[in-house]
């Protein structure tokens, strides 16, 4: 597996990363690819998600230190609403 393709380069925005992860799930769950190239996206999905997910943690780093810095000393960690 090429190293450039799974490595996500630091300048990505979490968007952009986030938009090309949801292409490759609909590829991967939609088309009859062969399983090299099935394998390949699949990786670069991994690669992708591992990034979001950093990205993610690191905004949610930066929230509780601007909130600790403006006084709000009770942090509680956000629950998403069901559907």
């Amino acid at each position: 597996m090429s190293k450039k393709r799974t490595t996500i380069p630091k300048s990505t925005r979490f968007e952009d990363a986030l938009a090309e992860l949801e292409t490759l799930v609909q590829t991967l769950e939609g088309s009859d690819q062969p399983l090299d190239k099935s394998l390949e996206n699949f990786e670069r999905g991994i690669a992708l998600s591992r990034f979001c997910q950093q990205a993610l943690s690191d905004a949610e780093q930066k929230i509780q230190v601007l909130l600790q810095e403006a006084g709000h000393t009770e942090l509680s960690d956000f629950e998403a609403e069901e559907d």
